[in-house]
């Protein structure tokens, strides 16, 4: 089986946004190189970040639902670190560098 060629994105996670070329008037924040499984896989990964995100936000203005609110936020790390992580591997020289800054990564 042929290796799938890879494409460059631009990733902006705080509007959830996964640009295939960079835009403008977006705000992206990271540069990736990734076939269209990958990418998939990445905005997957983003788009329910973004639905956790969502929902830690409502349960935070409801009284007496920890529980509830603590596997939300577990939810949201999870992704957030599953996104990083893909990110991670598949950035360039400087999303590595980026992201090795902000310490999210719990690698060796």
């Amino acid at each position: 089986m042929m290796e799938q060629a890879k494409k460059t994105y631009y990733i902006d996670i705080e509007n959830a946004q996964v640009y295939p070329e960079p835009d403008e008037d977006a705000d992206w924040q990271f540069k990736i190189f990734a076939t269209d499984k990958e990418i998939a896989k990445l905005a997957d990964y983003i788009r329910r970040n973004y639905d956790a995100d969502m929902k830690t936000f409502e349960l935070a203005h409801v009284p007496f639902v920890e529980e509830k609110e603590e596997d939300q936020n577990r939810n949201y790390d999870a992704s957030m670190e599953g996104i990083y992580g893909m990110i991670y591997e598949l950035g360039d020289e400087e999303a590595r560098r980026n992201i090795e800054k902000m310490g999210i990564l719990n690698r060796g």
